[in-house]
């Protein structure tokens, strides 16, 4: 993967596990970042030169990359994250969050949507882009006089770092159980990363009673989302998009919450989800399982 870094993403007052150091902040606005050059695709304005023209790459040889981006998000929100939040802080208890890559804050944020189901909700979000460190300080406050929001500075492949973080073990009750979230994150982990191992790592770290909540980009429906992988290589960004099956295996040790893995504008809809969308067009796989 090179020197690419993947995004690992009391009371009100917002804990954040970074030094002085980080100030001013090195956004590196000279290397495209996956985290802006979504931020591109949806059309925000939190990217800069080199992350659009690397975007705009991709676009020419995937062009339908935009709209998969818009719609994944869109479906993030309406049809899989609120849903899958409120599952588990209604149906399931849990009120701990563990979110790894943030990425660019939107509204509504993880913490926003699970302190309005549970105003007591504790969110640990962790992401390495600098971009995010500087939106994370601003926008990821908690709601809720009740709960509690923190933000980490880690790469997803450092596992310890994460775990041993002051800041998960003042913000996280790891005694109790834990949504872990990894959303649209793992497929910029290379197999040599070992992914499997490294979610393997942070389930064993959560009690009986945590979940996993994950979304993975796919190319079972559409086999040219493969085509901006060889690009995003260019600037150094691995990308890679795994099957079902692969999916699946993330999940090995857990109990899958119905309906399992699907494509993420199938899991639970509501009637928000466009009635022609395909699943081509979506190409992203999501789940929840629960660790029994």
């Amino acid at each position: 993967m090179g020197d690419t870094e993947v995004g690992a993403a009391g009371g009100t007052s917002f804990r954040k596990s970074v030094s002085a150091s980080v100030s001013p902040l090195d956004l590196r606005t000279d290397i495209p970042h996956p985290a802006r050059m979504y931020d591109y695709y949806l059309g925000g304005k939190d990217n800069f030169p080199a992350d659009r023209e690397a975007a705009e790459q991709a676009l020419a040889a995937f062009p339908n990359l935009r709209l998969y981006a818009r719609q994944n998000r869109a479906f993030l929100h309406r049809a899989f994250l609120y849903r899958a939040v409120a599952h588990l802080t209604t149906t399931a208890g849990v009120s701990q969050f563990l979110d790894i890559g943030t990425g660019i804050p939107t509204n509504p944020s993880l913490h926003e949507t699970a302190q309005r189901l549970d105003p007591a909700a504790r969110v640990l979000y962790v992401d390495n882009d600098p971009m995010v460190l500087s939106h994370s300080r601003a926008l990821l406050t908690s709601t809720s006089s009740e709960g509690r929001t923190a933000y980490l500075d880690a790469d997803l492949r450092e596992v310890d770092r994460i775990l041993d973080a002051p800041d998960l073990h003042a913000t996280l009750d790891l005694s109790q159980p834990v949504a872990v979230s990894l959303i649209a994150v793992l497929p910029f982990l290379a197999d040599s990363d070992d992914p499997y191992g490294i979610v393997r790592r942070l389930l064993d770290a959560v009690p009986s009673g945590s979940y996993l909540v994950l979304t993975h980009g796919t190319a079972d429906a559409n086999p040219a989302t493969q085509r901006p992988a060889a690009l995003y290589q260019q600037h150094g960004i691995h990308l890679q998009p795994r099957s079902r099956t692969e999916v699946e295996r993330f999940f090995d040790i857990l109990e899958l919450v119905e309906p399992g893995v699907q494509i993420v504008h199938r899991w639970r809809p509501d009637d928000t989800v466009p009635s022609d969308l395909t699943d081509a067009q979506v190409s992203m796989y999501g789940a929840v399982g629960r660790k029994p």
